[in-house]
């Protein structure tokens, strides 16, 4: 698998007020990138999850955790399903 690398520039002070490591704060930008992305409906919940490098059941946690529904159908949509038609 091919891989690209994209630096982000932090100030150091933004990272002391955040409390966090270079590596956390990776960490967090690219779990909540993963999940605005996700979000947006621009991924698939497993490629959201691959690229804010956890699994998807976790990824999935994550979406409840921070309020992102994981289904973009409609309750319409999905009562139509339900009653088969």
């Amino acid at each position: 698998m091919m891989e690209e690398t994209v630096t982000i520039h932090i100030p150091a002070s933004l990272q002391r007020q955040l409390n966090r490591t270079a590596e956390e704060l990776e960490r967090d930008i690219r779990l909540y990138a993963a999940l605005m992305i996700f979000r947006l409906g621009k991924l698939s919940s497993g490629a959201a999850s691959e690229l804010a490098g956890v699994p998807r059941v976790m990824f999935l946690d994550l979406c409840a955790e921070y309020g992102i529904p994981v289904s973009q159908i409609t309750p319409e949509e999905l009562r139509r399903e339900v009653e088969g038609g």
